[in-house]
């Protein structure tokens, strides 16, 4: 059973908006849906706050594509301009552990070729030997007709987030 990809989109928007900034996003060259911003500080310390024992903070750009199908070019140049926008936007420092930046591809269908070059796309950038944490590529290809999700090796809990997203709708109908 197919899901009509502007509903899908609602419910992926809906899903993302409980922890993350949705940022919509107007490209006229890129599919490009919405951004979503992530940003997570943790701290313990002991007896009193002004006693920090340790500080750690990650954060995550999520990047969501929508057409009717990608082909490889197409899936490349948006993985490119995802990297091209998110690094910059990755702010490094002692206390930063790691940011990723998520690409996700949704459309009707894909064709293998696409596919194969989704699950084998790969990015990680260290800062200071990783003393400042490090970001990772993690990219996921949904593909409607079939409801199923293709990720890459960093992304393997994307695969299980959607799986999840198409069990409910299925429930639902």
């Amino acid at each position: 059973m197919a899901i009509e990809r502007e509903l899908f989109l609602k419910i992926l928007e809906d899903a993302y908006s409980a922890y993350y900034t949705i940022v919509p996003q107007e490209n006229a060259e890129l599919p490009l849906v919405f951004r979503g911003d992530y940003k997570k500080q943790d701290e313990r310390y002991w007896l009193t706050k002004s006693v920090k024992i340790w500080e750690n903070e990650t954060g995550e750009f999520a990047y969501v594509f929508a057409a009717e199908s990608f082909t490889p070019e197409l899936a490349d140049k948006c993985i490119a301009f995802a990297l091209e926008d998110g690094l910059p936007r990755v702010k490094p420092h002692k206390n930063h552990h790691h940011t990723d930046i998520k690409v996700i591809l949704v459309a009707d269908r894909f064709d293998a070729e696409t596919k194969k070059l989704v699950q084998k796309k790969h990015f990680s950038k260290s800062y200071h030997f990783s003393l400042w944490g490090f970001t990772n590529l993690l990219t996921a290809a949904v593909d409607l007709n079939e409801g199923k999700a293709r990720a890459n090796r960093e992304g393997y809990a994307l695969e299980k987030f959607f799986c999840k997203l198409f069990d409910v709708r299925k429930e639902e109908g």
